[in-house]
């Protein structure tokens, strides 16, 4: 009988799960599968590379948008494309230009219609 054998996934899948931009991971990650044993170590005890990737960055369009608080949407329609470093990122933090203020509310307004939907559920529920 042979030993079981560990789930893998592709090293982009793995890349999104750690919340970080496969382009700037080096190449032995890229390169190969991802078992989930590994994926735990690297969770567990992150290497000095991805402790620095996720530190500093680049970072990936889902994780720019989380750290400016608006919508991957948003960036789009900022024609933010390009992956942005943390530094990149907290400067946009302190110049809060336009477009940026503007997403920041609307995100704020879709968080409030969630919550308000939310809660009217729950409340239609308890009633039933």
């Amino acid at each position: 009988m042979s030993a079981p054998t560990s789930q893998s996934m592709k090293a982009a899948t793995a890349a999104k799960k750690l919340g970080i931009l496969l382009s700037a991971t080096p190449p032995e990650f890229r390169d190969g599968p991802v078992t989930r044993e590994e994926l735990n170590e690297l969770q567990v005890n992150p290497p000095e590379w991805l402790a620095e990737l996720r530190r500093d960055g680049p970072h990936p369009r889902h994780e720019v948008a989380r750290k400016l608080g608006v919508s991957t949407s948003g960036l789009a329609r900022a024609e933010i494309t390009e992956p942005l470093t943390t530094a990149q990122i907290k400067e946009l933090l302190v110049k809060k230009p336009e477009w940026l203020v503007t997403e920041r509310a609307r995100q704020a307004k879709v968080h409030e219609e969630n919550a308000r939907v939310k809660t009217q559920a729950a409340t239609k529920r308890s009633r039933d």
